[in-house]
């Protein structure tokens, strides 16, 4: 049976999903055209109906969306529970069977993969794999993208967390864990300090973060504050996806 959301989840995830896509979004990696729009209705934390194909040109992030919506019988795929499964990572995502994203992953990226390419990345659904964007960054992504700077680009394209040390006006110190490449394997190096935006013209998704708190980052780009509960999950499913990927390093 197909669960319809109330308007304040489809909101909520709106608002988040945005949170999430901001900073590729100005950095033209995806999404539309529309970056002072998507980023005016989540400091104002509001939602016009001219917003939801805005959200659907995200299209390395929607398809993932509507697999998990569809698996556990949610109506629409911007609901917050479907969003934060995506980016963050909650029960949602074990409801995927094995089989529904083998075959979502198949009819996305069958043709434009060949040979051992293709087979990798189909191979990590009966792995384990979820529908979580640490998969679509650490096990998919580099093997449709060619970088020369895969290591960075992956880095900055996972959702990491970071603990705050110190806030400088548009800036956070934060203290987070890289991926890095140790003996052949992608692992969560001993943690660092580094320099993250949480504003932009003074505004922001997390101005409220104060000395303690966690923030998830995205491309360079505090997202949010994250639960201790939120926290655990990503970490989870970052490391499970970094397994993964070292199967086919």
């Amino acid at each position: 049976m197909t669960m319809l959301a109330p308007p304040q989840a489809i909101l909520a995830g709106s608002l988040r999903f945005i949170r999430y896509g901001f900073m590729p979004n100005r950095l033209r990696y995806c999404g539309p055209d529309e970056t002072r729009t998507l980023f005016q209705y989540a400091v104002e934390q509001t939602i016009e109906p001219d917003v939801a194909p805005l959200l659907r040109a995200f299209t390395g992030a929607t398809p993932y969306l509507q697999l998990i919506a569809r698996a556990n019988g949610i109506a629409d795929p911007f609901d917050d529970r479907v969003v934060e499964a995506y980016w963050i990572g909650n029960a949602l995502l074990e409801r995927v069977e094995v089989r529904q994203l083998y075959d979502s992953l198949a009819e996305r990226f069958g043709g434009q993969l060949r040979g051992r390419a293709r087979d990798w990345v189909l191979s990590k659904a009966p792995a384990g794999a979820r529908p979580h964007h640490s998969f679509h960054v650490l096990d998919v992504y580099r093997m449709v993208a060619d970088h020369g700077d895969s290591l960075h680009t992956m880095d900055e394209c996972r959702i990491s967390w970071g603990r705050v040390v110190s806030a400088e006006g548009p800036q956070l110190r934060v203290v987070r864990q890289p991926v890095r490449l140790v003996g052949g394997k992608l692992t969560l190096a001993a943690p660092e300090m580094v320099t993250v935006a949480r504003q932009v013209d003074g505004r922001g998704f997390a101005d409220e973060a104060a000395v303690g708190d966690w923030v998830s980052i995205h491309w360079g780009w505090v997202c949010e504050r994250l639960s201790d509960g939120q926290r655990s999950a990503l970490a989870r499913y970052t490391t499970h996806h970094l397994a993964i990927a070292n199967e086919t390093l």
